[in-house]
């Protein structure tokens, strides 16, 4: 198994503890083969944990350092990560940190979604964060997650990450890069990304246009769903 603990132990904070809390809870109740599974949640001499199935393999960012990804083999793996996160949607959870570092690639090369450490319970009356809290990997989040609109984040947020995955796959970088979180921030909120066929021509022109659907900064022209994204790649 791989056990995962909050890193500053003891001197965690209330909210880092209850995220963490939120986290293992969260994954707990997802059992799909493209989701890694929680086994245990505990706590030993005051510090929280909770043990996870050991996925052999690499991760999709350390893939990705090697350079794009064939057109087939992109629309492969983002499908599977798709039809895992709609699975999570149906119960009630939203990801909100997609990026390839959260996807472990197996032994076999099929994908498996971990870390839900930004989890939210769609059904939840609380929630951890705060109004106007910005949550996640500036390069990979939506537009109304980047701008800490929380009430607005639900799964096209999350649509809008896997579009954001896809596009590093294909170009071999995310759409927007800068110097500082706040700069790509603005980036995410303002500009438009460069279509991927122009970074790599040989992209399929096909998955350019699921890529760029998917990235539309108003959630209404996005996927309507990670499944209708899953049933598109």
């Amino acid at each position: 198994v791989a056990v995962k603990m909050i890193l500053r132990g003891q001197f965690a904070s209330k909210a880092d503890r209850e995220r963490f809390e939120a986290e293992a809870q969260a994954a707990a109740k997802l059992d799909h083969p493209g989701i890694v599974p929680v086994y245990e949640v505990g706590e030993t001499n005051g510090r929280p944990y909770f043990s996870m199935k050991h996925v052999r393999g690499t991760t999709l960012s350390q893939r990705l350092a090697a350079g794009p990804l064939p057109s087939r083999e992109a629309a492969r793996l983002l499908a599977g990560v798709a039809r895992a996160i709609h699975f999570a949607h149906m119960r009630g959870v939203l990801h909100r940190d997609l990026k390839p570092s959260n996807i472990l690639l197996d032994e076999n090369g099929e994908p498996h979604i971990t870390d839900c450490g930004l989890a939210k319970q769609i059904t939840d009356a609380t929630v951890v964060t705060k109004t106007g809290a910005v949550l996640g990997t500036p390069a990979y989040m939506a537009p109304e997650q980047a701008a800490g609109i929380r009430g607005q984040v639900d799964v096209r947020s999350d649509v809008y990450s896997l579009g954001v995955i896809l596009y590093h796959m294909l170009t071999g970088r995310p759409p927007f890069q800068a110097a500082s979180p706040a700069e790509m921030v603005m980036l995410v909120l303002e500009q438009d990304p460069v279509p991927p066929r122009m970074l790599n021509p040989k992209a399929d022109r096909d998955l350019e246009m699921i890529c760029l659907r998917c990235l539309q900064k108003p959630k209404d022209l996005r996927y309507a769903s990670a499944a209708a994204l899953a049933d598109d790649l």
